[in-house]
Formats: structure tokens, C-alpha cells, sequence
């Protein structure tokens, strides 16, 4: 069984910074992919950044430059949330994939007053 537990949202101000911590429990496991996707009220939910287990790394485009993502070993990932800006408010999901089988964390609240 896993689990994926985050922490680090709150209420910042625009142009402030955040460091969300997602830690994974359970069984040992390689995720091939790990990530963080928001959602917005009146929105689906979308990919933000992700990481493969080779280091490759993706941004959605609209955050490329002002968050990074970082992946040091296969149960832990974060995302560095600097010049947030109110369009960023959210609730953010960390997200692992193993094999077949995806897993979410139970998503952490990002609001971001100007």
C-alpha cells in the first residue's frame, strides 16, 4: 500500500514563495513518474511539473521559470514555488505513478493574495 502525504501550502502573498514536501509511506516501490497538478474551482485538474525517474523533468508553461521541481529519491518530491502570483491559487496534488497504478496525496491548499 502507498501513501502520499504533502505539506507546505498556505497564504502567501504575490511575488512570495512556497516549498511544497510530498512524502511517500508504505512499500518500497520506484514510482516511474512523480509530479505535482492543481485545480482551480471551475477547472480540471493540471499537470504543473513533473520528474522521471531518469531526472527528466517538465513544466506546464505557465509556471516554467518560477518553479522548480525536485526529485531526490523515489518516495520523496517537491516543488520550489517562487514569484507566485494570484492566477496560482490552487489546490495542489502530489502525484505518483507505478507501473499501472497512479496515486494522489490528499492535496494541500495554495493561495496566493495580491
Amino acid at each position: 500500500q502507498v501513501q502520499l502525504v504533502e505539506s507546505g501550502g498556505g497564504l502567501v502573498q504575490a511575488g512570495g514563495s512556497l516549498r511544497l514536501s510530498c512524502a511517500a509511506s508504505g512499500k518500497i516501490f520506484t514510482p516511474n513518474t512523480m509530479g505535482w497538478y492543481r485545480q482551480a474551482p471551475g477547472r480540471q485538474r493540471e499537470l504543473v511539473a513533473a520528474a522521471t525517474s531518469s531526472g527528466r523533468t517538465n513544466y506546464a508553461d505557465s509556471v516554467k521559470g518560477r518553479f522548480t521541481i525536485s526529485r531526490t529519491n523515489a518516495k520523496t518530491v517537491y516543488l520550489q514555488m517562487n514569484s507566485l502570483k494570484p492566477e496560482d491559487t490552487a489546490v495542489y496534488y502530489c502525484n505518483a505513478i507505478v507501473t499501472l497504478n497512479t496515486y494522489w496525496g490528499q492535496g494541500t491548499q495554495v493561495t496566493v493574495s495580491s
